[in-house]
């Protein structure tokens, strides 16, 4: 749920409220069954007198649209309200004893290490990299850092944190969730050394070998191997240009069915489409009744370059099924190995135990350094900039591939986050493409590895964000010429397997 309070208008602040409100119920962007925040709670985090939000609730039950139930709040109300619930009790929480993997119970101190690299060289332009640029990282975000910490004798960085992450760090996560519609507290959060520690952890806890883990395809490799790793079977669902395909998806649950369902539906790795909103209802609504838990990993959620992103998963679930990951590595600076996750608080107590055999914390100096970030004022100023230089770079890269590409190759435009996601003509098989391409000295990530079976080698994956702005057109340049070649050459062409290479996140 997202309300501003726009104090220049004359429209009473209790109307303000009632309306975009009540627009969110009518538009089904808040559920049927929905619990509105409590009225000091919301009153105390919007500013506002608490009579102001009474007078809001008021409104909101003269139309027949919210109804308070004595031990429940304010809740939602709709004609589905009977289809989630059971004769109209609340729906219960998760069954977290039998949902907490067998080997949560007993794990050890053994950490398997699986760091990704692509080594890279100044004369190669790289379209493979997933990470933030550089030049636009907020580097003002480090001024002042070593006087305040020697000078002032500042050791809150330099010492450990709870494994939970600072207080106060998770206090001001409380408030950039505010602003993506959930009203969350500091014991709901947890920081993460990077939010792709947070599927790991996911998978850990939560599955068991054999059980059954639903995710898009193509989808977020890292992910796959995390799943498969722990000894889970991974499904794949088919994806199109609004996201998963939520028709297919109750079949699967019924044959399946499954543990948990990984999803990333802001700005998709690798594809960078988006769930619609009708579909993430749906999806809601099938994991409520199939009670499976969703994993929602937004990574890229800010990253938006036209109009508003739509609400998160977690902004729309009201019974502690969705478990919400995001990083402040894709739009501050990813060396700082910082993300979190926000879930119920049994399941974050649970998940900060194999943490803590884990790494114990999360670097007290990248909280330290984030905390501050948030608190100044910086994050809010920084992530408009960032969207701005990134959405050049986007229609640089997009107006170089309308310039370059040869007949057949199929591209994106996404709203939103890193990617451009291609499909290759059919003579061109990605995984010898990279060879190919690796001559004119560009590279990309082929579409194998977003797969969970074998697929995926006629797409390519390509990074916008990382690579210099003046660099995009030479790079795609070299790539679409690399293309055409292979092309040209088909019969003769065979690539050698040692030039490929791994992706990275």
């Amino acid at each position: 749920m997202r309300v501003t309070i726009n104090r220049e208008t004359n429209t009473p602040v209790y109307m303000q409220i009632f309306e975009q409100v009540r627009r969110q119920i009518i538009s089904g962007e808040i559920m049927p069954g929905f619990r509105l925040p409590p009225e000091r709670k919301l009153a105390e985090s919007l500013g506002v007198n608490r009579t102001t939000v009474l007078n809001a609730y008021r409104e909101l039950k003269a139309e027949g649209l919210v109804g308070s139930h004595v031990g429940q709040g304010t809740i939602v109300l709709s004609y589905l309200q009977d289809e989630l619930t059971s004769a109209g009790d609340k729906l219960p929480e998760p069954s977290w004893n039998h949902i907490f993997s067998t080997y949560s119970n007993g794990i050890d101190s053994h950490i398997v290490k699986d760091l990704l690299t692509l080594a890279s060289r100044k004369d190669v332009i790289s379209f493979a990299t997933g990470i933030a640029s550089p030049e636009f990282g907020p580097i003002e975000a480090l001024k002042g850092i070593e006087p305040e910490l020697i000078g002032q004798k500042n050791y809150k960085a330099l010492l450990h944190s709870p494994t939970e992450g600072f207080t106060s760090l998770r206090e001001a996560i409380c408030g950039l969730m505010q602003n993506r519609g959930v009203f969350c507290q500091f014991d709901d959060v947890m920081l993460l050394s990077g939010s792709q520690q947070g599927i790991d952890l996911t998978a850990r806890i939560i599955l068991d070998p054999g059980d059954i883990v639903i995710v898009e395809e193509p989808s977020f490799f890292p992910a796959i191997q995390a799943f498969k790793a722990i000894g889970a079977r991974v499904v794949g669902i088919p994806i199109d240009d609004k996201g998963m395909r939520v028709d297919v998806l109750e079949q699967l649950l019924q044959r399946y069915r499954p543990k948990l369902i990984y999803t990333i539906p802001n700005f998709h790795n690798p594809t960078g489409t988006e769930m619609e909103l009708e579909r993430r209802r749906r999806l809601l609504e099938l994991a409520y009744k199939y009670r499976v838990l969703i994993l929602e990993d937004d990574a890229y959620g800010d990253l938006c370059y036209e109009g508003h992103p739509l609400p998160s998963l977690k902004s729309m679930d009201n019974q502690g099924y969705v478990i919400y990951l995001s990083t402040f590595s894709k739009n501050i600076y990813s060396g700082l190995r910082l993300g979190w996750m926000v879930a119920h608080k049994k399941a974050v107590k649970k998940f900060a135990a194999a943490k803590q055999i884990m790494d114990l914390h999360s670097s007290s100096l990248s909280q330290w350094i984030v905390e501050r970030f948030i608190v100044n004022g910086g994050l809010d100023l920084h992530i408009p900039k960032v969207c701005k230089e990134y959405r050049v770079k986007r229609d640089t890269m997009y107006d170089a591939l309308v310039k370059y590409a040869p007949v057949d190759l199929i591209w994106n435009r996404p709203r939103g986050g890193y990617y451009i996601w291609c499909k290759l003509p059919k003579e061109v098989p990605a995984s010898k493409l990279v060879a190919k391409a690796a001559e004119r000295k560009v590279v990309f990530v082929p579409g194998t590895a977003f797969f969970t079976t074998d697929q995926g080698d006629n797409y390519i994956r390509l990074n916008f964000t990382f690579v210099a702005l003046k660099e995009i057109p030479e790079g795609v340049q070299r790539l679409c010429e690399a293309i055409k070649e292979f092309i040209d050459n088909y019969d003769d062409f065979a690539g050698d397997p040692t030039m490929e290479i791994n992706p990275i996140i």
